[in-house]
């Protein structure tokens, strides 16, 4: 059996996903955007992969306009592309995610029209989260364009023949616009473990970057309409007085470039800004922060769950979260006291559990370790790739 798998954002937990199924038999394309600026997983064909599984970037002819409305003809660009790659492989079973609305329209048309099995694993809730961002920003008419994305995306949801959500939390509004619960399967997020090996605080990364004998304090990923900088700016701002003490965020894109018109505005010299780093160095990178942090604006509310917050599991290393308390990355960390919790709107509260975890060498390690364990009892992907497995033999009645 075929199996296309797309991940638009290129990220490393879908690739996992592929290498494994692959493993498992299925003749396995792996498709990406190879145009869009975010951190991206480990992509590449190696010689230790199976000879029945590829990865392919698909470039458009401009770089992605994530903030522009440009990339709406650009999402449909993107369509044309994967249904070319489609109509190359013939898979009996697409499995899209984090595919931009437009993008899955395309495609999602051309795969019914092919007999092809759709799977839309919902990473989020995009139309919902578009509605309160953009009405946010530009009052009744950014609420018509959620609005009108919103019923597009119902109709691509209602059209697949499975959903994988992330979270149990999307499940109620997925009954609400009429999905049956069997066509609905829970399959939470994970982190590539074996990808992600625990290293020494210093290391050649930590060094390169002048961070040995520092406390760092560390953010990777995206920072976009779903995230609040100012808090970084903030946390800068607090810690100028200690030497010892640096911010380290890496990233691109909208948030990076607010950074550093922040931090050549207010001096903020213990604020170091860096490219996105290839994911094979990402074991180091986690392993030279004392603590990593990530941020969510309330409005994303439970429709929107950090996965960069399962990478930090993994490093043994505490994390503080400045998210929304009723989002599951919120709960998860709670739950196994993988680190510290607070709301986005508490700037103070976030700039305290930093100090608490400064000034506490025993709790970091405590924390870090509860994360790490956690990781190692959730995240393995043999066990993961039997529910998809599942779902596959479902929708297409085949073993």
């Amino acid at each position: 059996m075929r199996i296309l798998v797309n991940d638009h954002s290129g990220h490393h937990f879908p690739v996992q996903l592929s290498r494994q199924l692959a493993r498992d038999g299925y003749h396995v394309l792996h498709t990406y955007s190879a145009s869009f600026q975010t951190p991206k997983g480990n992509l590449l064909k190696g010689p230790q992969d199976p000879v029945n599984f590829n990865s392919l970037g698909l470039s458009l002819s401009r770089p992605f306009a994530k903030y522009s409305l440009r990339r709406f003809k650009q999402e449909a660009e993107y369509g044309s592309l994967l249904i070319r790659e489609i109509e190359a492989f013939r898979p009996d079973v697409l499995i899209s995610s984090n595919t931009p609305i437009v993008a899955q329209r395309v495609i999602s048309k051309f795969c019914r029209k092919e007999g092809i099995r759709i799977v839309f694993w919902l990473q989020d809730i995009y139309g919902v989260a578009m509605s309160r961002l953009l009405g946010r920003k530009y009052g009744l008419p950014g609420k018509f364009i959620g609005w009108y994305f919103t019923r597009i995306e119902d109709s691509l949801l209602q059209g697949s023949d499975a959903i994988v959500a992330i979270t149990g939390d999307f499940k109620p509004y997925l009954l609400n616009i009429g999905i049956p619960e069997e066509k609905i399967y829970v399959i939470p997020n994970w982190a590539p473990l074996s990808e992600l090996p625990m290293l020494e605080r210093q290391n050649q990364w930590s060094k390169d970057h002048g961070l040995d004998g520092k406390t760092v304090l560390l953010y990777s990923g995206t920072l976009g309409m779903k995230h609040n900088p100012d808090l970084i700016v903030a946390l800068a701002d607090h810690f100028r007085g200690n030497p010892e003490v640096k911010i380290v965020v890496i990233s691109e894109g909208l948030g990076a470039d607010y950074l550093q018109r922040q931090k050549a505005a207010k001096t903020l010299d213990n604020l170091l800004l860096i490219e996105f780093q290839s994911f094979e160095c990402m074991p180091a990178i986690l392993a030279a922060a004392d603590i990593l942090f990530a941020i969510l604006e309330q409005d994303a509310g439970v429709f929107s769950v950090p996965s960069k917050v399962l990478s930090y599991l993994c490093s043994g290393r505490p994390v503080v979260l400045s998210v929304p308390p009723e989002n599951l990355a919120a709960r998860t960390v709670q739950e196994v006291r993988a680190g510290l919790v607070t709301a986005p709107d508490d700037r103070e509260g976030f700039i305290q559990a930093m100090d608490r975890l400064m000034n506490d060498p025993s709790l970091r390690w405590e924390l870090g370790s509860n994360g790490r364990q956690y990781a190692e009892e959730t995240f393995d992907i043999e066990k993961i790739v039997l529910n998809f497995n599942n779902i596959i033999t479902k929708i297409t009645g085949r073993n």
